[in-house]
């Protein structure tokens, strides 16, 4: 193996979790593992997950797309890391909050948000403000600087007897980050119901997993703070839905959840844990559209990893147990086209009012941004907002 997971040898060039102690119930080509347990869901869960797969992949790419036309600014890209957000989104309640890092974009997609989501990569922060009403917290571009208020939100639920966790998303290069450490020790000193996931893609942006840590997994980081740390096919929806399930009952209400044994661990049901998630995944594309992965790695090393793409074996799954036939996948593809479509017309329908950037910088505006303020509005008032547009 590489210091990114691949197989150099090629025994193991298809799948490049092979040799990996990671928790999965999809093998590559998607049928169940053996000793694998599907999660006990109907048939219309099991297809929404699939659809929402579709749907964020097909905005992925449209996103690219418009990124590329200027029509909207830098875009993180999440084609290869679908399984894991939309995965752990199904398996939180509606009512438990995601905190966001910025490459989670399946998880706007299961919470029905991505029309009022779509504007925050045009540059109106009202984006941000309108996901916060699907309990998604804004996102955050300081790296792993969310963790600490994430777990604030979960010790609050618990202060006020709530029954909600807190779902956390962070990439791997986050563990490098002092937040990280705090959030973690917090969270087992005062047994916040927290999950952490960490997503962990091959790449904290150039820097490969190797020459981030020391430790042989991120999720062993959790041993130092107390609680448990699990590893899981971030790449297979169902291994990321059946571990974050287990995590956040475990967070919740201690002991094993429901009954699964993904966390493992020695909880008491009168003994809610955090927990922290490693999902095992690779994004097959460039860490932001600002970025040039070809600079450093090889695009041979991509090609055992788009052998696990998650659509792909979420479709087989599907297909292989009659919940889906060559009819049900076309409608889906063609409802992810229309879904996206309306979230595009839709934020690109948002007028920016100019005023709003001085708004909740400070409780009182300082005298001289109170001028700066008011001699802009002045000139737009005066020649016109067209006066201040740019065609592109």
């Amino acid at each position: 193996m590489d210091e990114n997971g691949v197989d150099d040898a090629g025994d193991g060039a298809t799948d490049p979790l092979a040799d990996e102690d990671v928790y999965r119930v999809l093998g590559p080509d998607g049928s169940p593992l053996p000793d694998a347990t599907v999660p006990d869901l109907s048939d219309e869960r099991f297809r929404a997950i699939y659809r929402d797969l579709v749907v964020t992949r097909r905005f992925d790419e449209r996103a690219v797309s418009l990124q590329r036309q200027g029509r909207i600014g830098t875009y993180a890209p999440c084609a290869g890391q679908e399984g894991s957000a939309v995965g752990s989104t199904h398996a939180l309640a509606d009512r438990d909050l995601i905190s966001y890092q910025y490459r989670e974009h399946g998880a706007a997609v299961v919470r029905d948000l991505l029309s009022e989501y779509l504007p925050y990569w045009m540059g109106h922060e009202a984006g941000t403000e309108a996901i916060a009403d699907g309990n998604v917290f804004p996102l955050n571009i300081g790296i792993a600087a969310h963790l600490p208020h994430a777990v604030g939100a979960a010790w609050a639920f618990a202060h006020r007897d709530e029954d909600r966790v807190v779902a956390c998303h962070f990439g791997d290069g986050a563990t490098s980050e002092g937040d990280f450490h705090e959030a973690m020790n917090f969270a087992g000193v005062f047994d916040t119901p927290t999950v952490f996931c960490c997503h962990n893609n091959g790449w904290a942006i150039s820097v490969p997993r190797g020459k981030q840590t020391a430790s042989d997994t991120f999720a062993g980081k959790a041993t130092a703070y107390g609680f448990d740390g699990v590893r899981a096919d971030g790449m297979d929806p169902l291994a990321s839905y059946a571990v974050t399930r287990e995590a956040a009952e475990r967070a919740r209400r201690g002991g094993d959840g429901d009954g699964g044994d993904e966390v493992g661990g020695n909880g008491t049901a009168d003994d809610p844990r955090p927990v922290l998630i490693e999902f095992v995944e690779y994004r097959f594309g460039a860490h932001t559209t600002a970025d040039d992965p070809t600079a450093y790695r090889d695009a041979d090393d991509v090609d055992p990893w788009r052998a696990l793409d998650p659509l792909d074996r979420m479709e087989t799954f599907l297909r292989e147990t009659d919940r889906i036939d060559d009819d049900g996948v076309a409608a889906i593809r063609e409802e992810a086209d229309d879904v996206v479509a309306a979230a595009i017309d839709a934020a690109e329908s948002v007028e920016a009012d100019p005023a709003a950037m001085f708004d909740h910088a400070f409780a009182g505006l300082p005298p001289e941004t109170r001028r700066q303020r008011d001699d802009l509005l002045a000139a737009v008032a005066e020649r016109g907002e067209e006066a201040f547009l740019r065609e592109e």
